[in-house]
Order: C-alpha cells, then sequence, then structure tokens
C-alpha cells in the first residue's frame, strides 16, 4: 500500500481517504442504540467505529425495531380486540387502545432490541 502526501503550505498531509459510509435512515431506535453503546459499551461503540461498521449497524438495529413493533402491536391489537368494526363504532376507544399496544410493544422492543 503506497502512502501519497500533498503539500500544503509548508506541510505534507496524508491523502487519506474514508471508505464509502452505508447510506440510510438511523432513526430514533439507531440514535438510542447509539447513545446506549457510547455510554455502557464504549469499548464496543469505538471498536465498531473504527471498524466502520456503526452505522449500518444502527440503521440494522432501527429496521429491526420497527418491524418487532410493526409485528408486536398488530399482535397485541388483536388480542385486545382492537378491530376495525371498534374504529368505525368508537374512534376515541379505538385510539387509545391503539397507543396502548404501540407504546406496549415499544417499551418491550427497546428492552430486547435496543439496549443489549
Amino acid at each position: 500500500m503506497d502512502i501519497t502526501y500533498t503539500k500544503h503550505g509548508d506541510y505534507y498531509y496524508h491523502d487519506l481517504i474514508l471508505p464509502p459510509q452505508p447510506t440510510g435512515d438511523i432513526g430514533r431506535f439507531g440514535r438510542m442504540r447509539k447513545q446506549y453503546l457510547k455510554e455502557y459499551q464504549p469499548g464496543t461503540f469505538a471498536l465498531m467505529l473504527m471498524e466502520n461498521t456503526l452505522t449500518q449497524h444502527l440503521i440494522d438495529i432501527d429496521r429491526e425495531a420497527m418491524e418487532q413493533i410493526n409485528l408486536i402491536t398488530f399482535r397485541l391489537a388483536q388480542a385486545k380486540g382492537v378491530t376495525e368494526e371498534l374504529k368505525a363504532r368508537d374512534q376515541i376507544k379505538w385510539i387509545r387502545r391503539m397507543n396502548s399496544c404501540q407504546a406496549r410493544a415499544e417499551e418491550q422492543t427497546i428492552r430486547e432490541i435496543v439496549l443489549v
């Protein structure tokens, strides 16, 4: 591997090129995971940062968390009897129950995926 230098003024600087970064949205759960790694697993955070795997890991965590939340919310809604019939009959009750299912799903997902 040849290292090249470029002169800027009186000094020579390395011509460093960063590898391509993955594209995608880190999202809410990816940001939560990043904060968790920084605070509670700084060694893992630093290693992933140096190996250029952190961004892809955060994107994957966010995608996985969203998929799990959708699945759990759907199953909880079925178990609680939150149906389209209820939505047509009493929208406020339907919204309350769906919000409850969504909150429980998010809480469980955060414990199982983000904070591991």
